[in-house]
Formats: C-alpha cells, structure tokens, sequence
C-alpha cells in the first residue's frame, strides 16, 4: 500500500513539474511567436490601417524597441520584487493588450499597444528564467527542462508564419493577436498554482536614469532610421534624432560606469569573447528580424502570394530553428562555439545573397535552398553564440551577461528593420529595395563570420 502510494506520488510529482514547465515556457512561446507572426500580416494591416513602409516599421519595431530596452531592468524587477510577480504581471499585459489589440480602428493604436506588448514580453523572458532555475535546483533536471523551454520556444519561431498566415486568411489579421488570449490563460493558470515565489531582494536598488536614457537612445536612433525617408535625411528633425541618440548613449555610459548597481555592467567588455559576442548577437538577429520584414512583403505585394502562402514559403528558414539547435549544442561540447558560430554565419550570408537575386519568377528550389540555408545558418549560431558569451564569464556575472546578450540581440533586430525598411522604402521599386537591402544584410552576416572566427574563444575561460 505504502510502494503505491509513493508511486503515485511520484506520478503527481512528474506531472506537477511537467505542467510547471509547461507554463513557464507558454510564457516566452508567445513572446517569440508575436515577433514572427506579425511578419505575414503586414501587408493586411496596412491595407486595412493604411501607413506605408514607415508605419510597418514602427508596427514592428514598437515591440523590439521596448521589448530590448526593458529587459535589463526586468531582469533586475525580478530579484527585487519576485520573479514569480514580474513574470504573472507580464502574462496579464500580455493578454489584456493582445485582446484590445484586435479591436484598434487606427495604426497609431496598433503601434501604441504593440508597445505595451513589448513590455510584457520584456517581464516574462528573463522571470521565466529565473523560475526554471528555482525550481530545478538539481542541475541534470534544470538542463532537461531548459531543453523543453527551448524546444517550445523553437516550435513558436517555426509555427509563427504558418500560423499567422492561415489566420490571417481565414480571419483577419486582428485573430493573429487573439491567439495569445488562451495561451496567456493557460500560462496564468498553471504558474499561479503550480510555481512557488522566489526570495526578493526589497533592498536592492533600481536604476531609473540607466533606463530611461536607454529607452531614449534606442527610440532616437529607430526613428532616425525608420523616418529618415519621410522627413527628408537632412532635416532638422533627423538631425535632431541623431543628436538626442548619441547624448543619450553618452549619458547612459556615463550612468553605467558610476552606478553602484548599473543596468550594463561595463566592465563586462573587458572581455574580449563577450564584446564580440555582443556584436554577433546584434549581426545575426539584424539579419533574421529584417528578412523576415521585407520577405513577407515581397511574397504578398510583389508575388501576389496569399499570407498564408508567404507562411509555408518561410517555412524552410523556420523549421530548422526548431530542431538544429539540439544538434548545434552536441557539436559546440566536442568541439567549442568558435567553428560553429563561424560556419553558421557564413551559410546565412550564403543564403542571402542568394536571395539577393530574388524575383516574381524566380526558382522556387532555388528559393527554399536560399532559406534552407539561413534557418541552417541561424540555428547554428544562436546556441554556439550564448554557449561563448555566458562560459567565458564567472558564474555571478552569467545573468547580467545573458541579460546584456539578449538586450543586444533585440537591439540588432530592431535595427534590422529599421535599416532593410529604410532601404526598401529610399529604392525605385520595392523589389529594387529589396536586393540592396539583402546584400547589405549578406555584407553584414560576412562580417559577423569574420568576427566569429578571430575573437571567439580568445578570452579565457573561467
């Protein structure tokens, strides 16, 4: 009776950590699924809301922009006030502006509440993190449920274009955020019952000018690029965006290196492998954010594909993000991040320049060869770039490193579509637009192999 017992509590206990994770991993599924999503319901939005390529942009790039800006200091909210708190509250913003996002009547609406989405991806990735940490202490049980956070992560990356494609034929574009209604219900259900609150930090100090002159940096440098076009490069309201970036950047620097307890610790660049890698995580995600903008359109607007056509055309760039990165994570542990990274790179600029010749009649082998080896590419990267970042740091320093590569990552993308938008809407034709676009972007992956390759690995690991 007692053996039976014991086993079916052990059961409740798998099923109970098993849900846990579950939850956990709902959390950061959307967050990755509402950057993706979105990329084959641009051209629906814009026919619908009206804006050109400008206010595409910013409907992308009011997620990434907060979305970048805040993770730091979420990360931080998290230890001071509870990981479990930050990460219910972004759930709850998350649906609450997904489920009003779907009822907007005007662009400058949607760009508005895609920034409160940003910030409850921002209080979910780095809470979610912390909560995996705590609840499985045992290092064997955290790998395996990493290994689950990531995979559920992947499929979100993958599903994204298909599954806003379809929605978006069937629907609408506004079901593309209903979608996150449920999830963010089921996520809610399962951490508020399932997930115990880890200890706060009440004493710890929060620091407010670091934010806030990061927030305005980014925001200064987006809208010079993204509304360089309208207003014309040389006039006074884009002279004034560069000036107000770079004041803000000089005074945030300034802030970081006198702050007791900084959003950046600076001194993280002492090392030569994480500088690098910040460099990388901004190359490689300025590449796959601003594909994925300018792809979409040219399928749906040029090609005259259906959304839910430029879903499944994506569909070879995305399925390797799904499964590759579990194989890369294999070879980075015989051999080391520097080759892999290296080689990842240098296949996704492979394939974007193969897209480089792109047209409406264009081989479609051809095409799924081009995005067959970017999905490749990619997924090789990625885990080889945070495996050389996160090991060439002590232990206490690995979550203010991982906070700043991602911080980085989320910059590069949102600079990918600003830059690739900027280009495409400056050019004759978009398709025009879009070839330059993609050879800049190609240029851009070269150098992020070369990158690779001498400055990876050359600090010492500790």
């Amino acid at each position: 009776m007692e053996k039976a017992w014991n086993l079916q509590s052990k059961q409740e206990g798998r099923w109970g950590k098993t849900l846990l994770i579950l939850g956990l991993s709902l959390g950061y599924f959307m967050v990755l699924l509402d950057m993706t999503v979105v990329s084959v319901a641009l051209p629906a939005i814009r026919v619908d809301l009206g804006g050109g390529i400008a206010g595409l942009q910013w409907v992308v790039n009011a997620y990434t922009i907060v979305f970048a800006c805040l993770l730091l200091s979420m990360g931080a909210l998290a230890d001071k006030i509870g990981a479990k708190r930050v990460y219910m509250g972004g759930l709850v913003v998350f649906l609450l502006a997904s489920a009003i996002t779907a009822s907007v009547s005007s662009l400058g609406n949607l760009i508005g509440l895609r920034a409160v989405l940003g910030i409850g991806g921002a209080a979910l990735m780095p809470a979610s993190l912390t909560l995996i940490a705590h609840a499985y202490p045992v290092p064997a049980e955290r790998a395996r449920a990493l290994g689950i956070w990531a995979a559920v992560t992947g499929i979100a990356m993958a599903a994204g274009p298909i599954v806003g494609g379809f929605l978006v034929d069937s629907f609408g574009w506004r079901s593309i955020f209903l979608l996150n209604v449920p999830i963010a219900l089921v996520s809610v259900g399962l951490t508020y019952g399932l997930v115990k609150e880890t200890n706060r930090k009440p004493q710890q100090s929060f620091d407010w000018a670091g934010q806030l002159t990061a927030v305005i940096a980014i925001a200064a440098l987006s809208f010079g690029l993204m509304e360089g076009e309208t207003y014309g490069w040389k006039s006074p309201v884009i002279f004034a965006a560069w000036g107000l970036d770079l004041l803000s950047a000089v005074f945030f620097v300034r802030i970081q290196a006198k702050s007791k307890a900084p959003l950046l610790p600076l001194g993280l660049f002492r090392n030569a492998t994480v500088s690098a890698g910040m460099v990388a995580g901004m190359a490689i995600n300025m590449g796959l954010s601003g594909i994925l903008f300018v792809l979409p359109l040219f399928f749906q607007q040029t090609a005259g594909s259906s959304a839910h056509a430029a879903g499944l055309a994506l569909l070879p760039m995305m399925i390797p993000l799904a499964f590759n990165p579990i194989l890369t994570g294999r070879i980075v542990g015989k051999i080391g991040p520097r080759i892999p990274m290296t080689v990842g790179f240098a296949l996704a600029a492979a394939g974007t320049m193969m897209q480089v010749w792109t047209a409406v009649n264009t081989n479609d082998a051809l095409t799924f060869i081009a995005l067959l080896l970017i999905g490749f590419g990619v997924s090789y990267t990625l885990p080889s770039l945070i495996t050389a970042v996160i090991s060439s740091v002590p232990k206490e320093q690995s979550g203010a490193v991982s906070g700043a590569l991602n911080s980085s990552r989320q910059l590069g993308a949102t600079l990918g579509v600003s830059i690739l938008g900027s280009i495409v809407s400056g050019s004759e034709s978009f398709t025009r637009g879009m070839h330059v676009s993609l050879a800049v972007t190609a240029v851009i992956l070269i150098g992020g192999s070369l990158l690779s390759y001498w400055m990876i690995g050359r600090s010492k690991t500790r």
